[in-house]
């Protein structure tokens, strides 16, 4: 297959689909190893078959790869053979009918309210401490994907009426609710520390770094990770997101509404958690009920 084929598919989903430059990076990591396993097997994207997608897909899920990584994988490759047939480069789609393995085999991880206010009250570096605990308050507050949090602007915080404008996956807009202490933690991020870090320098972006640029998801679960150690508390990337999630809704929050918070396309995705509180009430039940 002419290498310059995947260059075309990356800049269809930037330029046709609009989507984020952290988006369209997954998708090349994605296709990169697929096209790697396919070129050790003697095939092309162009050649192969329905099986040699299957045979890829085995050795992920037989390796340390978890199911929604896997789905991934999945997503891109799909998206990645509908282009190539809208292209009529291939007379057929291999992937259709492809079924996607069952999502979230184990429950994500939700930390309690008492963790998550040791981890907002842990100490950051001095210098960028501001900008560090606002950026974990807001995390925890609208349950944003890091990706989310990285790119906001200064011109998508609204703190009159309490709420941020987030651009999501596929580039879609969302408005979520900040609660206080996380505005006000911001507003002084932005006129105390924001200044000093960007030394006369002028940026777009809310979150910057000693270099003016906008902080890096990688930088940031850096910092985080940092922060769980010294609270002696083990973080995933998705960990606050779930937190977020699971405490609205074991405090009475409607499903629909915690769908539109988080920016799932489809409401199944939130379901998860509603096992994850279940199994919360099972735990309480075993513990304190006489009869359990």
């Amino acid at each position: 297959m002419p290498a310059e084929l995947s260059d075309l598919f990356l800049t269809y989903l930037s330029v046709e689909k609009g989507l984020s430059r952290n988006t369209v990076n997954a998708y090349a990591t994605d296709l990169k190893k697929y096209l790697q396993f396919l070129k050790k097997n003697s095939r092309d994207a162009q050649t192969a078959r329905k099986e040699d997608i299957i045979d890829f897909l085995e050795l992920l899920r037989s390796g340390t790869y978890a199911i929604p990584t896997v789905c991934r994988y999945i997503s891109s490759i799909k998206a990645f053979y509908k282009f190539l047939l809208i292209e009529n480069r291939i007379p057929e789609d291999p992937t259709e009918n492809l079924q996607m393995p069952r999502k979230w085999e184990r429950v994500p991880k939700a930390l309690t309210i008492a963790d998550v206010k040791s981890l907002l009250a842990a100490k950051f570096n001095a210098g960028t401490a501001l900008r560090d605990s606002s950026m974990l308050e807001l995390l925890y507050s609208s349950g944003l994907r890091v990706s989310e949090l990285v790119n906001i602007k200064l011109g998508d915080i609204h703190a009159e009426a309490g709420f941020i404008r987030v651009i999501g996956k596929g580039s879609k807009e969302r408005i979520v609710p900040v609660n206080g202490r996380a505005l006000g933690r911001i507003k002084r991020f932005i006129s105390e520390e924001r200044p000093v870090i960007l030394k006369k320098r002028e940026s777009l972006y809310l979150f910057v770094t000693r270099t003016g640029r906008p902080m890096t998801r990688q930088r940031f679960w850096q910092m985080l990770k940092a922060v769980g150690k010294q609270a002696g508390i083990e973080l995933s990337p998705h960990t606050i997101r779930h937190c977020f999630a699971t405490h609205l809704l074991e405090g009475g929050a409607d499903l629909r509404s915690v769908q539109k918070m988080l920016g799932h396309a489809d409401i199944s995705t939130t379901q998860i958690y509603t096992k994850v509180t279940t199994d919360r009430i099972k735990k309480v039940f075993k513990t304190y009920h006489p009869r359990a």
